[in-house]
């Protein structure tokens, strides 16, 4: 079965051409809508930025800044910066621990709040550090 989440991390682990984000990035100084090179390099949320405000001259001169700047990077700097972006898009969209062992552990903490273990503001308060963390 295809899995959408795995395909969007193996797309954004695959490395980048810095000359492919150079010409989208300059194809959006002179074309009517910008932000192609922000998909490109895994970046959809200012993709999607560039998009709307392309009726103003905004993300026009942004895809030129962009274009210039990896234009002056070397091809290691440029790896690095981008690999830094992917890493912390995907740490965002991974989630450290399954769901199921966030389930487990609160039904572990509620069978210590009725042995009398701990107490109910203890149980609540580990319960919404699960919470936060699942």
């Amino acid at each position: 079965m295809f899995d959408l989440n795995q395909a969007a991390i193996s797309y954004q682990t695959t490395p980048k051409n810095r000359q492919v984000s150079i010409i989208l990035a300059f194809a959006g100084v002179i074309a009517p809508v910008a932000g192609f090179h922000k998909f490109y390099l895994g970046q959809p949320f200012w993709g999607i930025v560039y998009l709307l405000f392309s009726w103003t001259p905004i993300p026009h001169i942004a895809s030129a800044i962009d274009a210039v700047w990896y234009l002056t990077q070397d091809s290691t700097h440029f790896e690095s910066n981008i690999r830094s972006i992917e890493l912390a898009t995907t740490a965002l969209t991974i989630r450290p621990q399954p769901i199921a062992s966030v389930a487990e552990s609160i039904r572990e903490l509620e069978k210590l709040r009725a042995d009398g273990l701990i107490s109910e503001y203890e149980f609540e308060q580990k319960r919404r550090q699960w919470l936060d963390r699942g």
